[in-house]
C-alpha cells in the first residue's frame, strides 16, 4: 500500500508547490479534485482534455516528485432534481473519466447522488426509514427510475473507457453503505464499487473492518480515504446519530470527523490496514482532513504521522516457519 493525500486541503497552494509539499511530507500518491463539491484548484479539465502535451506536462510534474495520481475526485450529484447542477455534476463526471483515461489513472471518486421524491421534485429527498409506507415508494423510485438508469450508462462508459468508478458511501446519498452499494454493483456492472471511508461509517454505527470484508470479497473496494469520527455518546443520546446541527457545533454534536487516530486508537486502525491487504486492496491509502477543531497543517501532519506507522508497503515474505 501506498500513503496518498486527496489534495483539496492544499487548494491554496499551486499545482507545483502542492506536489512539493506532498513529496516532502513523505507521500507516494496524489488524488486530485477536478470538480463538484471539491472543486478543481489543481487541475483544469477542459484544458487539459484539449492538450496531449498539457496532459504530459502534468504527468511529468507528479512522476519527477516520485509520485503518481491515486484517483480523479469529482464529487456532486448527477441525478440531483436541482437540474442545473444534476447536468453540471454528470457533465463533470464524464469528462473527468475520459481525462482519467486519457492520463492512465484507473480510478474516478464521487457520490452515488440522491434523486428528488417524484419528478417533479425541487429539491433531494434521502429516505431513512420504510414507514411510513410513503418512504419506501420514494426510495423504490429513486432506485429505479433514477439511481440504476444513470450508473448503467456511466459503469458502460466507465468499462469502455478502462476506468473504476469508486463511490464514497457518505450519508445523504442512496449508496451509504456496503448493502447499498453492492445492491448498485449488482444492477449496474463492476466498474462500479466503494471509495470506502470509515468516517462516514463509524457515525452509521459500520464496523469498517467488517465492511472491508464485506466488501474486499467482492472486489469492490477501488480507492480508500484515510479519516476518523469521534463519537460523542453522551450526545448520541439526546440527538441521535442523524444530527443535523451544524459540523461547527462540536460541543453538542453527536460525532464530529477526526484527523486519523482522534477518534479511534490506532489498534483499530491498524485492523482496517491489515483487513484491506487480507481482503485484497493494495493500492492507495488517501488521507482526508475535515477536522474541526485542528488546522490543516497539524491535521495533516498528525495523519500522516499515525498511518506511517501502521502502514503495509511491502509485499508478504515467504511463509518460511510453515
Amino acid at each position: 500500500m501506498k500513503l496518498g493525500v486527496f489534495t483539496v486541503l492544499i487548494a491554496e497552494k499551486n499545482l507545483e508547490e502542492m506536489l512539493d509539499h506532498v513529496r516532502d511530507s513523505g507521500l507516494k500518491a496524489v488524488e486530485i479534485g477536478t470538480g463538484g463539491y471539491p472543486g478543481n484548484a489543481h487541475c483544469d479539465i477542459d484544458r487539459l482534455l484539449k492538450s496531449e502535451e498539457l496532459r504530459a506536462e502534468y504527468l511529468e510534474k507528479v512522476s519527477s516528485r516520485g509520485l503518481e495520481i491515486s484517483a480523479f475526485s469529482c464529487h456532486g450529484n448527477p441525478i440531483s432534481p436541482e437540474e442545473n447542477f444534476a447536468k453540471e455534476s454528470d457533465e463533470a463526471l464524464m469528462k473527468t473519466i475520459e481525462l482519467a483515461s486519457k492520463m492512465g489513472v484507473t480510478v474516478v471518486n464521487c457520490f452515488s447522488g440522491t434523486a428528488g421524491d417524484h419528478e417533479g421534485a425541487k429539491k433531494p429527498n434521502w429516505p431513512v426509514t420504510p414507514w411510513p409506507n410513503e418512504y419506501s415508494d420514494i426510495y423504490r423510485w429513486q432506485w429505479e427510475e433514477k439511481l440504476i438508469p444513470y450508473w448503467k450508462r456511466v459503469g458502460e462508459f466507465a468499462e469502455k473507457h478502462h476506468v473504476k468508478i469508486g463511490l464514497e458511501l457518505h450519508g445523504g446519498f442512496l449508496v451509504h453503505t456496503p448493502h447499498t452499494m453492492l445492491k448498485l454493483r449488482e444492477a449496474t456492472c463492476d466498474a462500479i464499487g466503494a471509495n470506502l471511508d470509515p468516517s462516514h461509517l463509524w457515525w452509521q454505527g459500520i464496523d469498517p473492518v467488517a465492511a472491508i470484508k464485506i466488501l474486499g470479497k467482492e472486489n469492490a473496494i477501488h480507492h480508500f480515504h484515510a479519516k476518523d469520527t469521534y463519537i460523542d455518546q453522551e450526545n448520541v443520546n439526546k440527538y441521535g446519530l442523524i444530527d443535523m446541527q451544524p459540523y461547527g457545533e462540536v460541543q453538542s454534536r453527536a460525532w464530529t470527523f477526526r484527523s486519523v487516530g482522534c477518534g479511534h486508537n490506532m489498534q483499530e486502525c491498524s485492523n482496517m490496514m491489515s483487513a484491506l491487504r487480507t481482503y485484497g486492496y493494495d493500492y492507495v491509502i488517501s488521507i482526508e482532513h475535515e477536522d474541526p477543531i485542528m488546522s490543516i497543517d497539524e491535521g495533516f501532519n498528525r495523519a500522516v504521522k499515525n498511518l506511517q506507522s501502521i502502514l503495509i508497503e511491502e509485499q508478504p515474505s515467504d511463509m518460511w516457519w510453515v
